[in-house]
């Protein structure tokens, strides 16, 4: 049984995957912290609950931003697995 949020990925299986997420620049801002635990079994599910859970303007920053899993670039549906990070890394401006 689940308290509260109900994840938005599908599990397969019944051993579900806790992936970190790592935030940098403005998605760690709009976040409001640099890292979060979610349980999830792809990137796109990761994803999906951390807009859930931190809004829109969270997503429209992950919109602009590349994703990594595990240091390689990733999509969303690539698969994650215990322990993995996945990275959100949001363009940076300057001159």
């Amino acid at each position: 049984m689940t308290h509260g949020r109900r994840p938005t990925a599908v599990r397969h299986g019944d051993n579900p995957t806790m992936a970190t997420l790592r935030l940098f620049a403005q998605a760690r801002d709009a976040a409001g912290t640099s890292s979060e635990t979610f349980e999830a079994d792809t990137v796109g599910g990761v994803l999906d609950q951390a807009t859930e859970q931190f809004g829109d303007l969270f997503g429209q920053i992950l919109g602009a931003s590349k994703v990594w899993c595990n240091g390689e670039p990733a999509d969303s549906a690539t698969p994650v697995n215990a322990n993995d990070e996945v990275a959100v890394l949001p363009p940076v401006s300057g001159g």
